[in-house]
């Protein structure tokens, strides 16, 4: 086998310029792979990751019990909720670890009464990572010691006719299924420019909502946001020992529409890859089918010092395979250049964020990742498209007669 490497190695170099318009259009198809896939996961950051935010974190906790109710939002207390968080914490894949009370209720004004989930949240905590508080457009975001004050999307201040400073009635159920109603102060109004969301969500102070709900110094949910989209599995995996007795739950168990949206864009673009690449092999199958042509005499002289046709279609298949192996690494050297450059400035689309709904939640710029994660598939499918192409020429260099070969002019 060595021999033929040596032989195939020194045959893809025998037309340099031939080889290398092969390999940097392989390469170059490569690292435009690798280009989007790190694009597409600094948007599912940018997007999906603070629509994640949006709706509750990376990561739930729970008390056991609560998913068989979920859709009620029970009140369940969650058992040595500090624990959890300090759980959380110690992974240094995740970014915060928060305590939250939720519960369904009503907010009224002479506008009408409006189903709503209120949330009782750690402002201190949550600051830094909500999305509410990122996108105040009037008044402030609520404070730890906050009593009776309630932080509003802008679609739901709009259907209410409210502002900052004006007073609603809210009503919630607390434990034991009691309803418990308290006339609160619009503290501030957030835009998400997303106005189903806006008008569904509103927030207090975790310690007003352990008061109005009977829930003293408890919380129901301990939501866990982490750095890098996509890390859930893992990290639930990391706090299952250490938190026996809990529900952990990702968002793609919460939110399926949002894990299958992820799933069917890169099935696409895996789909788009491949018709990419079969096009660059076809340049290896010509690049090949041009070299039996041009070295027949070549083929007849080894086929007179005893190599077998199936030995001859091996030297090949062995060239066409070392164009895509040169092709792979030239891709992932542009690949992880380009992608380089793209994560060290970041990519600014915030002029484009109302667009659609769900470019609204681009808050910042998008920066790439490297590009690694499709990177072994991708990498394989280069290789065994340049070693198929090969298959016709290998075919058509084993047909050829010793005899008839070596008197070829």
């Amino acid at each position: 086998m060595k021999l033929y490497l040596r032989l195939a190695w020194r045959n893809v170099w025998r037309h340099r310029r031939r080889t290398l318009i092969i390999v940097l259009a392989m390469g170059f198809t490569l690292s435009m792979m690798m280009m989007y896939d790190g694009l597409v996961t600094g948007f599912n950051q940018a997007i999906y990751g603070n629509a994640i935010k949006v709706l509750g974190g990376n990561i739930q906790v729970h008390a056991q019990g609560y998913q068989a109710t979920a859709g009620q939002t029970p009140l369940l207390p969650l058992p040595e909720d500090a624990t959890v968080v300090k759980a959380a914490l110690a992974d240094l894949r995740v970014e915060a670890a928060f305590r939250r009370i939720n519960t369904g209720g009503l907010v009224t004004s002479p506008e009408g009464a409006f189903a709503v989930g209120i949330t009782g949240i750690e402002p201190d905590k949550e600051a830094t990572v909500n999305m509410a508080a990122k996108t105040i457009i009037a008044g402030r975001f609520l404070a730890v010691e906050d009593r009776d004050m309630v932080l509003i999307g802008k679609g739901l201040a709009d259907a209410m006719a409210v502002q900052v400073g004006d007073r609603i009635a809210m009503t919630g159920r607390a434990a034991h299924e009691q309803m418990r109603q308290r006339t609160m102060t619009v503290v501030g109004i957030y835009d998400l420019q997303i106005p189903d969301i806006e008008k569904r969500s509103v927030y207090i102070s975790l310690t007003e909502a352990q008061d109005l709900y009977n829930l003293s110094g408890q919380s129901t949910e301990v939501s866990i946001v982490l750095k890098q989209l996509g890390q859930e599995k893992q990290v639930i995996a990391a706090l299952k020992p250490s938190l026996p007795g809990y529900e952990i739950k990702s968002y793609d168990e919460t939110y399926p529409e949002f894990a299958q949206a992820l799933a069917t864009k890169g099935a696409a673009m895996d789909v788009f890859s491949v018709v990419i690449l079969v096009i660059s092999g076809i340049g290896i199958l010509n690049l090949l089918l041009m070299a039996v042509f041009e070295r027949t005499r070549e083929i007849g002289v080894l086929g007179a010092l005893g190599f077998k046709p199936g030995q001859i279609s091996l030297l090949f298949i062995l060239e066409g395979t070392l164009i895509g192996l040169v092709g792979v690494a030239a891709g992932i050297v542009m690949g992880l250049v380009f992608n380089g450059m793209l994560k060290a400035t970041g990519l600014d689309f915030t002029a484009f964020s109302g667009m659609t709904s769900y470019t609204a939640l681009i808050t910042d710029k998008v920066y790439p990742s490297w590009g690694l994660e499709k990177l072994l598939g991708r990498g394989l499918v280069v290789a065994i498209i340049a070693a198929l192409s090969a298959l016709i020429p290998a075919r058509e260099a084993a047909r050829h007669d010793p005899a008839q070969a070596l008197h070829f002019v």
